[in-house]
């Protein structure tokens, strides 16, 4: 994606980190983000990482749809 604002380059990053993650929980069952920070929090976190991803999914459809 060409020239992310400051909250695409967040998405970016808790993408990456979210699916590090998810790697993490699918190699050794186990769930580093609820081992970390709790299950209350480790579940917002979650959303929060999925709201990243719907929002670059969201930036790559206006890119590709020549839009921006």
């Amino acid at each position: 994606m060409k020239g992310l604002t400051l909250y695409g380059q967040i998405a970016l990053i808790l993408v990456i980190v979210g699916g590090l993650a998810w790697g993490i929980a699918g190699i050794f069952n186990y769930y580093l983000v609820t081992g970390i920070f709790g299950n209350l929090l480790g579940r917002l976190i979650y959303i929060i990482v999925g709201v990243a991803a719907g929002y670059l999914a969201y930036l790559w459809y206006l890119e590709r749809s020549n839009k921006i």
